[in-house]
């Protein structure tokens, strides 16, 4: 009688693993951060593409496969970011739940507008991607919206847990919401930023700092010659500061600070792996720092 009332129990509360911890593959640190931050003690996240490889270039490989197999969720970024390796990942790992279109499969930038959708598929233009600009994890309202949508998400495969998913999400918003004012003051007066590949510009705008250009002459290109120079004539007689990543290559930046005088940091657009929002939150701060130096 006692073990017909367990399972009765069971039953009555929803599947099994509803009960058990939620298992998340994110692809990149910002999502696995979200998803952390949403998800709390109710789940548990794998990260695929480590902070320091640009996730445009990755490979699938049999561990990416091996976590995907046993997933209920992915959190991945979308607008093609990943599209080099995740539909790989995804056809090795054989699990049907989570491929793109089921309820298991959950892309960041489907539940934004992206900046500069779009625009024609031509290879002339570099790797561009005509769904939109896939960077918008340096967007803390963006994300601040992508967690609600997630939240909602997570409730639907486990609604035992459901309004705990909803009142992180919450107060990961109101957390963006507090600290977007100072962001902005202290970054108020930056004469502008360069970067590496289109990947600020969604915080620029958010800060209201004026984006300068890039050192690549088009989206996927390595910097050229005649492009620094032509950038550093545009630039002359401002103030800024020019950004590339751990894992960009330091020349072109180099190069076009002894043309300008501007000064180069070194800055990542993902937070370390296994983040919480705090560790987020630390990492905008350092890009608002960085970006208030620019004057």
């Amino acid at each position: 009688m006692k073990r017909l009332l367990i399972l009765l129990s069971l039953l009555v509360a929803g599947p099994v693993w509803a009960l058990q911890t939620l298992e998340v593959v994110a692809t990149t640190s910002s999502m696995g951060m979200l998803a952390r931050t949403v998800g709390g003690p109710a789940v548990k996240v794998t990260e695929l593409a480590p902070p320091d490889r640009d996730a445009h270039m990755l490979q699938a490989r049999p561990s990416m496969m091996r976590a995907l197999r046993d997933a209920q969720l992915v959190v991945a970024v979308g607008a093609e970011l990943e599209i080099g390796w995740l539909p790989a990942a995804l056809n090795g790992a054989t699990n049907a739940a989570i491929l793109p279109g089921r309820q298991g499969h959950f892309e960041a930038a489907a539940q934004v507008p992206l900046l500069d959708a779009g625009l024609a598929a031509d290879r002339a233009q570099g790797d561009v991607h005509p769904a939109g600009n896939p960077h918008l994890n340096l967007d803390p309202a963006r994300m601040a919206t992508v967690a609600g949508a997630l939240a909602e998400r997570m409730a639907q495969l486990d609604a035992a847990n459901a309004a705990g998913y909803r009142e992180r999400a919450r107060a990961f918003a109101a957390a963006v919401a507090s600290k977007t004012p100072g962001w902005k003051q202290r970054a108020a007066g930056s004469g502008g930023v360069v970067s590496y590949h289109k990947d600020v510009i969604y915080l620029t705008g958010v800060l209201g700092v004026p984006f300068a250009g890039t050192l690549e002459p088009v989206p996927g290109v390595a910097p050229t010659a005649s492009h620094l120079e032509a950038l550093s004539g545009r630039l002359k007689g401002k103030a800024g500061v020019i950004v590339h990543t751990p894992y960009q290559p330091p020349a072109g930046a180099e190069k076009l600070a002894g043309l300008t005088g501007w000064k180069v940091a070194v800055l990542p657009i993902d937070p370390p792996a296994g983040s919480d929002a705090q560790a987020y939150f630390s990492l905008i701060d350092r890009w608002v720092q960085t970006l208030s130096g620019g004057r």
